[in-house]
């Protein structure tokens, strides 16, 4: 799109960018193949999550930017609330997640709730220096579609990270990344 700058992206096609560090990390539940990042959904919550990979996030108080993955199910989930996507931490805590999630035996993403069929789904989360928008396009669909809005801590210590977690304990979930990046948008409209 000729409105966004691309800042950062990693393909995950063999090795991970050096920007990149692991919270809690348990390598023998991670692994880069066919251009993809697959991650063993664990158990956990938000504060526990094992495997979670972050990166400085862009400086919100110099414009409008978006965070994109592309999320896949290769396990269907069966454990309420397992889910997979973006996480956004300040000052070392997360504060806001957008995420393909198992609720009442349905999937949805969260924020707003959206119902979310499709196996694969690209998350997109827009974030300005108090705000953030949580968009998806599911498998198939060329347009993004807005699940929620809402605010942000001002800018500071910001990260950004993907990660999945509350995975059954006995079986083995897997969830794949794709094609992550961050872009600045260059033509904002209000």
């Amino acid at each position: 799109m000729s409105d966004e700058n691309i800042l950062f992206s990693d393909k995950f096609d063999g090795q991970l960018d050096s920007s990149w560090s692991w919270l809690r990390e348990n390598p023998s539940c991670r692994r880069i193949q066919n251009g993809g990042l697959e991650i063993r959904v664990e158990p956990g919550v938000a504060d526990t999550v094992k495997n979670a990979l972050l990166r400085p996030a862009p400086d919100r108080s110099e414009g409008t930017y978006a965070i994109e993955v592309t999320v896949t199910n290769h396990t269907p989930p069966t454990q309420q609330y397992e889910q997979a996507g973006i996480t956004w931490y300040h000052d070392g805590k997360p504060v806001f997640k957008e995420v393909k999630e198992l609720i009442d035996g349905g999937f949805y993403i969260i924020p707003g709730r959206k119902p979310m069929p499709t196996k694969s789904v690209r998350l997109r989360l827009i974030v300005t220096a108090d705000t953030w928008e949580a968009q998806y396009r599911p498998e198939g669909e060329t347009d993004f579609q807005t699940a929620d809005t809402g605010q942000l801590p001002p800018p500071g210590n910001d990260q950004v990270s993907i990660q999945c977690y509350n995975g059954p304990e006995e079986e083995h979930h897997w969830i794949r990344f794709e094609d992550f990046c961050i872009k600045q948008k260059t033509n904002v409209h209000p």
